[in-house]
């Protein structure tokens, strides 16, 4: 990055790039004025300014490969609970242009502060309004919907390809492609959201059987509940949640035997009239995937069908974490439902 440009009471490009936007929106009057942020790794200084442009206060971002997964993304598996691949979606929450106490510096200038009503932010607490605000839209939109539902139709719809139509890379020197421990499902993509075909809905008795499955006590499980608990006769780690994950972390095993887990999904019609779906899985190397049946038929709106999914690996191997894809696409339709993939032989034993 060419930073030549930039004046030494900046301590970075950060700080500069901040005081440019304090400066610029102070005295829209005065000046027009356009901002072009760079990734840092890119050529180029981190602002040009242009005068006599009629769109006022625009800010117009050109990086290439975008999205990226940031360093700071909660990346999984949970620890808590390792049966549901962590992370479910990623958003935009890298340098976000956002609200900000006019009476708290944004940077500094020599000694003194640079105050704005806006701040560059960064974390997972600016992509997260970015999902819950999509969500709210959906809700809206679909107030029947369960929230385990707009969370399906969210994740199913995500995008896993960037803007230079490769695969959505993570942070790093090389920038190779993002897992989905890192980047979920994908990339929302809020106009897909509103017509994702399928969904897997989640149950509050399913949600239930989980917490009995993780041995949480009928006390914790009463106050998550806010009601009596049940007698957890029907404990289960396998959520109807749209994302598969499989750990092969058996120390004793030998080294010649391979593993098998199960898991079985009940999906939901939520497109108008009759769909017929056919299931495909992406080649993921020394695992074995099968889906019973591959093929589903809808005659009618919510009607639901059940599925099971194998993945059958080598009990020990020394590759950490495999992954692909699961994916149900209809006949003659637009609709393209898919689900992530994990084989991993992480031990997440404390």
């Amino acid at each position: 990055m060419d930073l030549s440009a930039m004046p030494k009471a900046f301590s970075g490009w950060q700080s500069w790039y901040v005081a440019t936007l304090a400066s610029s929106s102070a005295n829209l009057e005065a000046k027009t004025r356009i901002v072009v942020c760079q990734d840092p790794g890119e050529e180029g200084s981190l602002s040009d300014q242009f005068n006599n442009i009629q769109a006022a206060g625009n800010i117009a971002v050109g990086t290439k490969p975008s999205p990226i997964v940031a360093i700071s993304s909660s990346r999984g598996p949970s620890r808590s609970c390792p049966s549901v691949l962590k992370p479910a979606i990623m958003a935009s929450g890298d340098l976000v242009l956002a609200a900000w106490p006019p009476n708290v510096g944004v940077a500094r200038l020599n000694e003194d502060l640079v105050f704005s009503n806006f701040n560059l932010i960064s974390g997972t607490s600016m992509a997260c309004p970015h999902v819950s605000g999509v969500a709210a839209l959906l809700k809206a939109t679909y107030p029947e919907w369960s929230l385990a539902a707009i969370r399906s139709a969210l994740m199913s719809t995500s995008n896993t390809i960037d803007n230079t139509e490769s695969p959505i890379k993570g942070t790093g020197a090389n920038l190779r492609p993002a897992r989905p421990l890192a980047m979920g499902a994908g990339h929302i993509n809020p106009n897909k959201a509103l017509d994702p075909g399928l969904m897997y809905d989640v149950t509050v008795e399913d949600y239930l059987n989980l917490l009995c499955a993780l041995k949480f006590t009928a006390q914790q499980i009463k106050i998550i509940t806010k009601s009596s608990p049940n007698n957890c006769s029907n404990p289960s780690l396998d959520l109807n949640y749209l994302s598969f994950i499989a750990y092969f972390n058996d120390k004793n095993a030998k080294s010649s035997s391979r593993t098998v887990k199960e898991f079985q999904r009940t999906m939901t019609h939520v497109g108008e009239g009759s769909s017929t779906y056919i299931a495909t899985v992406t080649p993921i190397k020394g695992v074995k995937v099968t889906v019973e049946p591959d093929k589903l038929v809808f005659m009618a709106k919510n009607e639901k069908k059940i599925f099971k999914l194998s993945i059958e690996r080598p009990s020990q191997t020394a590759e950490a974490v495999s992954f692909g894809h699961l994916t149900w696409e209809v006949i003659g339709g637009k609709h393209v439902v898919k689900s992530p993939i994990v084989a991993t032989s992480y031990s997440l034993e404390t």
